[in-house]
């Protein structure tokens, strides 16, 4: 109960309060207008210019109610609050009119679009003055159980509408992280891929100028192809991301495109090995399986020293498919891995998909990275 307090003290106002608009102002209209007929066509009402004046003046808060609730239902309410004291004090007969049940539109805003001071202070201040009313009109049990009920309901009302807007915006914000993750972990599997291939071939052309100037342009050429790959990648990327309706762009690269990764003319060279049924995999893991591939090869060229190859092996075990992408560098058996973004990615990457992922130094030598993914992906 404490600690139901503390929260609703600290309540902030929620951010996403409508401007005023046309519906705003018709209501204050109508309920201008009803105050107004009804003040005319009571000949019974005491004080009835008074009242129908005071009912006036009571609707333009209408339009204070989500901007500034609290403000808002301290008028309107202290408005129903001198009507009870004319009464109990003039001792005059029913002083209430129905138009001024928009007050109880007051006490809903306020609880949907308040602060949390701003719900605890106007709520106890309503409470004086229906108690105040209630007294100024001897109301009997079964009135008070009725007005109690009534206002009851608004406040109920109020705080689920409230409540739901704040459960979705969350799930909004969630939906925009996991979003914002899946774009960081795609472009880091881009970019990082290619930029280090071009890396490796401009290291190797610095190299080969000058011994060899006339392989000069086959490097050169290949940088530029790698180069246009990545662009071509982000392009398809930042399009589906800008387009508010679908677009037709590429289908992302699967299993079948990994033998374009294998180079049997570089260092390291790259074997890609393919075994068994590969050909019917939910997409989802068919895309995540050269991801993976690809990162992992990304990773051994820039960080396993001494690497002369790198083996790329996809078997199909049963209802699963075991992704294994080796190399032969100089790392030393029982090192611990160095967190990174890649590794995140990856493992991110198959626990999404209810599959697993390991990554550190071989008994032998060598880093290995292993994924084991269903052929179905979780939903």
């Amino acid at each position: 109960m404490v600690t139901f307090r503390r929260s609703l003290w600290h309540e902030p106002r929620p951010a996403d309060a409508p401007p005023i608009g046309r519906l705003d102002w018709l209501l204050v209209g109508v309920f201008a207008a009803a105050a107004l007929i009804e003040g005319i066509v009571r000949p019974d009402l005491a004080w009835r210019p008074l009242v129908t004046v005071l009912a006036l003046a009571v609707m333009p808060v209408l339009l204070w109610r989500r901007s500034h609730p609290l403000l808002a239902a301290l008028v309107g309410w202290a408005a129903v609050g001198l009507l009870s004291i004319l009464q109990l004090t003039a001792d005059a007969g029913d002083l209430g009119l129905y138009s001024m049940m928009a007050v109880l539109i007051l006490l809903y805003s306020l609880v949907r679009w308040g602060s949390g001071p701003e719900v605890v202070l106007g709520t106890a201040f309503v409470t004086v003055v229906v108690a105040l009313g209630m007294y100024a009109s001897a109301a009997g049990w079964a009135d008070i159980f009725g007005g109690t009920v009534l206002l009851l309901l608004f406040v109920a009302l109020a705080a689920v509408f409230r409540y739901r807007a704040d459960l979705w915006h969350r799930q909004q914000r969630e939906i925009r992280n996991q979003e914002r993750v899946a774009l960081a972990r795609e472009l880091h599997d881009i970019v990082a891929h290619h930029v280090s291939a071009i890396a490796v071939q401009a290291q190797a052309g610095g190299v080969v100028a000058g011994i060899q100037p006339e392989k000069a342009a086959e490097i050169l050429a290949a940088i530029e192809s790698e180069a246009t790959r990545t662009l071509a990648e982000m392009r398809s990327m930042v399009r589906v991301l800008r387009e508010e309706e679908t677009v037709s762009y590429s289908p992302p690269l699967g299993v079948a495109d990994l033998p374009a990764l294998a180079r049997a003319d570089a260092t390291p060279t790259v074997e890609v090995s393919l075994d068994g049924s590969l050909t019917h995999l939910a997409r989802p893991v068919d895309a995540a399986l050269y991801r993976l591939a690809q990162e992992s090869l990304t990773n051994a060229v820039r960080h396993a020293p001494g690497a002369t190859r790198v083996g790329i092996d996809v078997r199909r075990e049963g209802d699963a498919v075991r992704l294994r992408v080796s190399d032969d560098g100089l790392t030393e058996p029982g090192s611990a891995p160095e967190p990174g973004f890649g590794l995140l990615g990856m493992a991110e990457r198959a626990q999404l998909l209810g599959g697993s992922l390991s990554a550190g130094p071989a008994p032998e030598g060598g880093w290995v990275v292993e994924a084991v993914l269903p052929v179905e992906a979780l939903a």
